[in-house]
């Protein structure tokens, strides 16, 4: 049986001579309500420049929408937990009301390592939760 040393190093997790990004990152996937459409368009536009514009920590947030237009994936990556939390913050005091209206949401998966207080927050979503197990990322 071989040990494995796990230390902390400049942001990220070091097993072995593997790095594991201390990242978190998920996809939602969302049902967009009957009548929606319209206010779908305008409320992902309005959390995309906000994200973009307020939050450093956010490295990926992309937006998919179905071809029949009634399902919608966000793909959310953010540095680490505390940039999460920022989100959520800001999500919570700017737009979690009018999101709630326009969607229904279906499933959450997260990956990485969330902190017990991202995970927590998540939980209301129903949050499934994968823990890297191997590979790269360049």
């Amino acid at each position: 049986m071989s040990l494995i040393i796990k230390q902390r190093l400049a942001g990220w997790d070091v097993w072995g001579d593997v790095k594991i990004s201390n990242a978190v990152h998920w996809v939602l996937e969302l049902a967009i309500k009957d009548g929606e459409l319209g206010a779908f368009e305008t409320l992902m536009n309005d959390m995309v420049t906000a994200t973009q514009a307020n939050e450093p920590g956010a490295t990926h947030y992309e937006w998919f929408v179905s071809d029949d237009k009634t399902s919608c994936h966000i793909y959310e990556r953010y540095v680490d937990s505390a940039a999460v939390l920022t989100h959520l913050g800001n999500f919570g005091a700017h737009f979690s009301e009018r999101f709630m209206a326009v969607f229904e949401p279906t499933r959450l998966t997260v990956y990485g390592n969330p902190s017990a207080e991202v995970r927590g927050a998540l939980a209301g979503f129903g949050a499934v939760h994968m823990e890297q197990a191997g590979g790269f990322a360049r």
